[in-house]
């Protein structure tokens, strides 16, 4: 089954920009997934195609107007998930991206200025999504970010079937380090149990290291891992049943 993927978007030429090339583009070429980039201003009325409009209340920006958007998104419904990309969002994870790709496919919205109508979330259903806590000049980053990782977990996009197994995020930790040749470089060396042969110490050892970096680089998800106590920023300790 294809995995199909429809970007509403004001700049239809950014797709599939990176996502030709590598892994996603030998997957597009091979008809694993496909990509249907569609312009939101066709679906304005006026004479100048006027798809935004200034905000309610006043302030800076404009906002994209909920009829043009929802006349696109309407055009192309088809019972694939609807997701909106924008900061306002829940943020991405490792697992929804896991359910996206199980999937028949998404429709990327791609917001621009100050964002959308929020009627629009209101009279559709839509999933708003974050890839992050910054902001960019619009959607259509995120939803290459998006689909790259949804692509890359489609049925023989991967080398081997289990690749992604051991990364970051698919167990609820950060993955263990690498090292490869040369095993001397600039004074430094692969770790002697790396080098061993024996696969219960290596599988212990990348265990362990796993678990050591996710605590000191993101104790967030140590936190939801183990649900143990961890220190925040400010030194105070907060609790698994706190709230």
């Amino acid at each position: 089954m294809t995995f199909a993927a429809t970007i509403l978007t004001l700049y239809p030429e950014m797709f599939p920009g990176p996502l030709g090339t590598s892994l996603a583009g030998r997957a597009l070429g091979e008809g694993r997934w496909s990509c249907s980039p569609v312009q939101i201003r066709d679906f304005a009325t006026d004479k100048h195609k006027s798809v935004d409009d200034t905000p309610a209340g006043g302030g800076a920006g404009m906002v994209l107007r909920v009829d043009v958007v929802a006349s696109a998104i309407d055009s192309v419904a088809d019972g694939r998930p609807v997701l909106a990309m924008t900061p306002r969002g829940k943020p991405l994870t490792q697992e929804r991206v896991r359910e996206l790709a199980q999937g028949p496919g998404v429709t990327i919205l791609c917001g621009r200025f100050e964002g959308f109508d929020e009627r629009l979330f209101e009279a559709r259903e839509i999933e708003e999504v974050s890839i992050g806590d910054y902001i960019l000049s619009g959607g259509e980053m995120g939803a290459l970010v998006l689909l790259d990782a949804c692509i890359r977990l489609l049925p023989g996009v991967m080398g081997a079937a289990s690749s992604g197994d051991d990364e970051s995020f698919e167990t609820g930790l950060l993955e263990y380090p690498h090292y490869t040749r040369p095993q001397s470089w600039e004074g430094r060396t692969i770790p002697q149990v790396l080098r061993s042969g024996d696969h219960a110490k290596i599988a212990a050892w990348r265990k362990r290291r796993a678990e050591i970096d996710t605590r000191s680089r993101r104790p967030d998800l140590w936190e939801r891992h183990e649900g143990v106590r961890v220190q925040s920023p400010s030194g105070a300790q907060r609790h698994e049943d706190e709230t």
